[in-house]
């Protein structure tokens, strides 16, 4: 199939058309950071920088970390840049974009998302390391796309779902990390657990400022899910995106958050640059 100009949108030199890369800037392990200037905190513990790039909110900096190429791609907040970040990235990796078809070999990407969160478990301190076993999605990507998911992933969505009060029309969905990612990122160092991710900061996750939210009580709900063998860790914005496409495409995905405040103790850091700096350098020294 050859894919038209309005579904594989390219820029005026060829480049997908909101990351502004080529596929040869690419590499093969790619660390996907929110904030922008995360980037460079990534790109400056490489060894060399072969590339750096800057789009709208997305950008690029690839070289080699000990004799691996990676990247290092900002990818803005939210799920639905993710949506925009992860077809992109699969087109690159898989998609001959000059011919518009996919290349006969197909080209696996592993996907580490290194972010900030916030902790739901009270005795997990700030600046902690979370690592993702699954994600449970409070947005809507996933409900656009053909997600297969394991019976044993529909049955912890339930066991969640069942455990919270949440508005009618929100449908979570619940997708595994990659575990061999996991098992490369795993010390006495992470704390593991079930990551959600919601599609907004506020209202989306329990907070209320003058506007008066339905899911006030939603972190205490998610605090106190009972899980054999697991805990909902921790609150972000984009994981159950990246597992849900990522994975539907071949891909491995995982994330690992620093957590920057612990929300039944309402306590929230005042500074972790050099607590990201240490996590950053902890994931390239594993992947």
């Amino acid at each position: 199939m050859k894919y038209p100009a309005t579904e594989l949108v390219l820029d005026a030199k060829g480049q997908v058309y909101h990351l502004g890369i080529s596929p040869e800037v690419l590499a093969e392990t790619v660390i996907l950071v929110g904030d922008q200037d995360r980037v460079n905190m990534v790109s400056d513990l490489f060894d060399t920088v072969e590339h750096r790039s800057r789009h709208r909110e997305f950008v690029c900096h690839t070289g080699m970390y000990k004799g691996k190429r990676i990247s290092a791609i900002s990818t803005g907040i939210g799920t639905d840049n993710i949506d925009i970040t992860i077809n992109e990235l699969d087109a690159l990796a898989n998609i001959d974009l000059i011919e518009r078809k996919d290349f006969t070999a197909f080209k696996k990407l592993t996907l580490i998302r290194i972010g900030t969160c916030g902790i739901l478990q009270p005795d997990v301190p700030v600046h902690s390391y979370i690592l993702s076993s699954h994600a449970f999605g409070l947005d809507n990507v996933a409900h656009f796309y053909e997600v297969p998911q394991s019976e044993v992933e529909q049955s912890l969505k339930e066991a969640i779902s069942s455990q919270l009060t949440l508005p009618e029309a929100i449908q979570p969905y619940l997708i595994s990390a990659s575990q061999e990612l996991n098992e490369r990122l795993r010390s006495d160092l992470t704390f593991d657990g079930v990551t959600v991710s919601s599609s907004g900061f506020y209202g989306p996750q329990g907070r209320q400022l003058r506007l008066k939210a339905k899911t006030a009580l939603l972190n205490e709900q998610l605090t106190a899910v009972k899980l054999e063998g697991l805990k909902v860790m921790n609150f972000e914005m984009e994981s159950s995106a990246l597992f849900a496409l990522g994975r539907s495409l071949g891909h491995q995905c995982t994330t690992i958050c620093l957590g920057i405040g612990n929300r039944p103790k309402l306590e929230f850091s005042t500074g972790y640059t050099e607590e990201m700096t240490a996590l950053i350098r902890y994931v390239l020294d594993r992947i």
